[in-house]
């Protein structure tokens, strides 16, 4: 079992229950999925861009890449339909929790001039989206290997009703969400 999932079994979700007043131990809020993304945008510019997301987001979630495809043409961005345009991880059970552990611990604190995670990127249904403007934050990218430096997003999936929910499960998970003051 992974170190933040056993931590979330054994404290964070009584910790949760007794804070947000829930009764029944199946509404106690809990991370359902991550998804990770890269787009690499059109082909047209650097067929090669793909490839090296490819091989750093496989690096960074330990599982293989959905290649993403355009849905629709865009002549304005040389784009065509069908064009192979991003890749994207969805990670659940315990490579989840391995994933979120690193990236909380590891990858955030390495981010310059950081100063905490932006409060009100939730969507409303409880769902927290936050961009990384770089991969070689995660120690598994070799650095002098880089060929592109390519940003990604990373989407929390929870079971919470409200983003208040959310928020408190983040945070209780380690997310180091910004002082609202500043």
């Amino acid at each position: 079992m992974a170190r933040l999932q056993e931590r979330y079994k054994k404290e964070i979700q009584s910790t949760l229950a007794t804070e947000l007043e829930v009764q029944n131990p199946m509404a106690i809020p809990k991370l359902s999925k991550v998804v990770v993304s890269m787009g690499t945008g059109s082909p047209a510019n650097d067929k090669n861009r793909l490839e090296s997301a490819l091989g750093d987001l496989t690096k960074i979630t330990g599982q293989k890449p959905q290649i993403r495809r355009a849905a629709v043409s865009v002549s304005n961005f040389k784009l065509r339909k069908d064009m192979e345009v991003g890749c994207r991880v969805t990670l659940r059970g315990k490579r989840m929790f391995e994933f979120v552990d690193r990236l909380i611990n590891t990858a955030i604190p390495r981010l310059r001039d950081f100063r905490g995670l932006n409060p009100k990127s939730f969507d409303g249904r409880g769902n927290y989206s936050m961009g990384v403007p770089d991969q070689t934050i995660f120690p598994e990218i070799d650095i002098a290997r880089i060929t592109h430096s390519q940003g990604m997003n990373v989407t929390f999936v929870t079971t919470a009703r409200s983003d208040s929910e959310a928020r408190a499960l983040l945070s209780h998970l380690g997310m180091p969400f910004r002082k609202t003051g500043e």
